[in-house]
């Protein structure tokens, strides 16, 4: 199978919503993450998507607790592409915002989330002001960080094309594509068409569905030679229909299942680098 067949994998596992009381097998400490990215490894998963939380299970910025995750998912799995956030849902501080950027050593993030705009969530605003996303990217380019384009809806991927010309965003490009959230885009074909007309040219992208839709845009995406984003930071059940749990690793399989019915494998990390354009990594 050729490179250009092969299905990236990312995996979200905790984000800054779910917690144990409704979504048991979220994991919160550094070890506890480290296992399950080990386990969605395994599964056929090629990059992780990391978000801090403290022993209380509540988001943190602190980049100590950043170091200690990043140091554990790379002991445990080593070759996997390493990606912190910079979510701006709970803080709106560049300086806090920015915290995770500055893990150092063997487990230096290669990518970095940057939200395109400000939005709605149903809890809540989640506010990215012009001078923060400019702020952040300049920060990534500092440390050679590529950052994971975050789009919620088309004027996103036009902001992105925009930054892109600007010379703010540099490549390569690797967007995130997320549907199906109350307050932006609805998952449909024609808005997934609509947003890749808007991103910069060459940008590899990935979709995530919300919620019930995940599995949804799982198989669009694939369908479409697009990549697949997973995990219980974007949905906790495995079966809507009886809203059975899910875990991390489950939500993995399954991707890599409906990838393999349409004749696409799982690409291992040092494959979803080369299709990005990521650097090789040596973290032995």
């Amino acid at each position: 199978m050729s490179l250009a067949d092969k299905l990236i994998v990312n995996l979200c596992p905790t984000g800054m919503i779910p917690r144990r009381a409704k979504v048991p097998s979220v994991p919160v400490t550094p070890e506890e993450i480290a296992a399950d990215v080990r386990r969605c490894r395994d599964a056929g998963a090629s990059i992780v998507h990391l978000h801090a939380r403290g022993e209380d299970e509540e988001p943190t910025w602190r980049p100590e607790r950043y170091q200690e995750i990043c140091e554990a998912v790379a002991a445990e799995t080593p070759d996997m592409v390493l990606v912190v956030t910079t979510s701006g849902r709970d803080w709106s501080e560049l300086e806090k915002r920015s915290a995770s950027l500055t893990v150092t050593g063997v487990s230096k993030p290669e990518m970095a989330s940057l939200t395109l705009g400000s939005m709605n969530f149903p809890t809540g605003p989640s506010v990215n002001s012009p001078q923060t996303i400019e702020g952040l990217a300049r920060a990534m380019q500092e440390r050679d960080i590529v950052p994971e384009l975050e789009v919620f809806d088309v004027g996103m991927a036009n902001y992105a094309r925009s930054l892109a010309e600007k010379g703010v965003l540099q490549g390569p490009f690797y967007a995130n594509i997320l549907l199906g959230s109350r307050g932006t885009a609805d998952l449909s074909a024609a808005n997934v068409a609509a947003v890749l007309a808007g991103l910069p040219n060459g940008t590899t992208w990935a979709l995530a569905g919300i919620g019930r839709f995940q599995t949804r845009a799982n198989t669009l995406a694939t369908t479409l030679g697009g990549h697949v984003r997973v995990g219980l930071e974007d949905n906790p059940y495995y079966d809507w229909s009886d809203r059975t749990d899910a875990t991390n690793a489950r939500l993995v399989e399954r991707a890599v299942r409906i990838g393999r019915e349409l004749g696409r494998e799982p690409a291992t990390p040092e494959e979803a680098r080369q299709i990005i354009g990521l650097k090789p990594v040596d973290r032995t």
